[in-house]
């Protein structure tokens, strides 16, 4: 049974593993963080009044009203990610972002 000690040294390398993972994954992002939390807000709007029409028509949208330039790259990012369409974008993808 490891001593206190040992517990704390062990919390501390998970912690440091979980720092240096959200690092990686935020280095991964297509676009800012910031866009994405603004992405799922204009997605959850905008399903509860339309629904999912099994595309990607709000997420680009959002993305051409943002002038964003790598709608491909985020797309392909998305799909890889789980996001198909905009429910799945919602759902799938969003919970990448939880802390």
């Amino acid at each position: 049974m490891p001593d206190k000690t040992e517990k704390e040294r062990r919390k501390q390398i998970q912690k440091e593993l979980q720092k240096k993972a959200q690092i990686e994954f935020e280095k991964s992002l297509p676009i800012s963080k910031e866009l994405f939390q603004n992405l799922f807000d204009f997605l959850d709007e905008g399903l509860e009044k339309n629904g999912c029409d099994d595309g990607l028509k709000l997420t680009k949208q959002f993305l051409e009203a943002n002038q964003i330039q790598n709608i491909d790259e985020v797309e392909n990012w998305l799909k890889e990610n789980g996001g198909f369409c905009d429910c799945e974008v919602l759902y799938n993808v969003e919970e990448l972002f939880e802390d």
